[in-house]
């Protein structure tokens, strides 16, 4: 298949670019290098180096090649950053997107896998999973945007302008194990790459914001899903995208982390504690997410590879430990 991908410079869309290649398939890459880095674009990709509403560039791409699908991760993500800047969010998660697809339904290309997000459902109930049928609330500019543009996709394919399978990412950690890319951005809140920051001296402490939710040890619980598990989620889903109507999955593992388990468990690697503290609770942040996966497992006859948390840190320490 020849694909392209928005966003592909990124976390996930690197790795997913990678195993597309590995699979043989053709894929092109479209960044405007603003959050993603260079040098996660995979040698054998090609790449166009534009923004998502430049509707020129675009349509000269679409018209140059043929392209099967696109797999839209491009998008603004720091849920703290959305709650500032609101406005912003929806300019680029939501208009510019917008302007996109519709270059791409002018130009004939009309099947579209999109990064979503496990954050439209809100502060689920404790220790209850949430499938695709769930109550959504998101509580932030930034799941709001991803519920905006679901919607849109979603009536799109009712009028069968387009066909979409709509991914809803539950938290993503790891790296390829060939420390081919990971997770790059400075600063960052993802809680494994901090702790990995701490553990390789890049970081002073690890910040746990909040310890007195409602949940068994007071902080707040995630479903971690390898981030090649994920990339292989939409491989399987392109490659049989013909065979499906427009449809929403979930991508977790079903299985529910603590914050503080996380931070134990990567203290059992290091065998020798870790610097952190117990700050307050981050605005937007919710108690409980974990994923019911049973729809994509079945409708894809699909299993996860890395389903471990050992496995998921030890190759995100081991991409911390190479990258400058």
């Amino acid at each position: 298949m020849n694909i392209l991908l928005t966003g592909g410079a990124g976390y996930i869309g690197s790795h997913t670019s990678l195993l597309l290649i590995d699979k043989g398939h053709e894929v092109t890459i479209l960044d405007n290098l603003i959050s993603g880095n260079s040098k996660l674009i995979p040698n054998k990709a090609h790449f166009l180096k534009t923004d998502i509403a430049d509707e020129k560039k675009i349509k000269e791409l679409l018209k140059k090649k043929k392209f099967d699908l696109v797999m839209h991760f491009a998008g603004l993500v720091k849920v703290e950053e959305s709650l500032l800047h609101p406005d912003k969010y929806k300019l680029n998660n939501v208009d510019k997107a917008k302007t996109f697809v519709n270059v791409c339904m002018e130009c004939g290309l009309n099947k579209i896998i999109f990064s979503s997000s496990a954050g439209v459902y809100g502060n689920t109930s404790v220790m209850k999973k949430v499938n695709e049928s769930s109550e959504l609330m998101p509580t932030n500019p930034y799941s709001k945007t991803k519920h905006e543009f679901e919607k849109y996709l979603l009536n799109l394919s009712k009028v069968k302008k387009i066909k979409c399978i709509i991914l809803r990412y539950f938290n993503v950690a790891g790296a390829d194990e060939k420390k081919r890319s990971g997770l790059v951005a400075k600063n960052s809140n993802n809680l494994i790459k901090a702790i990995c920051e701490v553990a390789t001296n890049k970081r002073e402490k690890i910040v746990i914001n909040g310890n007195d939710y409602d949940t068994q040890d007071g902080t707040p619980v995630r479903d971690f899903i390898h981030v090649t598990d994920l990339a292989e989620m939409h491989t399987v889903a392109a490659e049989n995208i013909d065979k499906k109507n427009s449809e929403i999955y979930n991508c977790g593992y079903g299985e529910g982390y603590s914050v503080n388990q996380v931070v134990l468990e990567m203290e059992k690697i290091l065998k020798h504690s870790l610097s952190k503290e117990i700050g307050k609770r981050r605005e937007g942040d919710i108690t409980y997410s974990v994923a019911d996966t049973t729809k994509f497992k079945k409708e894809f006859d699909w299993s996860p590879k890395y389903n471990s948390l050992n496995y998921i840190l030890k190759t995100a320490l081991e991409w911390e430990k190479s990258f400058e």
